[in-house]
């Protein structure tokens, strides 16, 4: 199971790489979301820890 292009890394590491490349290439696999309707614009609020409406900001 040694990653010829790898051969510096121990075997733990080289198996963790290919369960990685794995999950990956299932989460390709599975249908896009559906765009959301009425939705924000530009990037999730939820994710950079702030929400700003009408020119309010909530820091969670």
């Amino acid at each position: 199971m040694s990653d010829p292009d790898r051969p510096d890394l121990p075997p733990a590491a080289q198996r963790a790489l290919a369960e990685a490349e794995a999950r990956r290439k299932a989460a390709e696999a599975k249908a896009p979301l559906p765009p959301e309707l009425g939705g924000r614009d530009g990037p999730e609020p939820v994710r950079y820890g702030d929400w700003e409406k009408k020119g309010l900001a909530v820091d969670f």
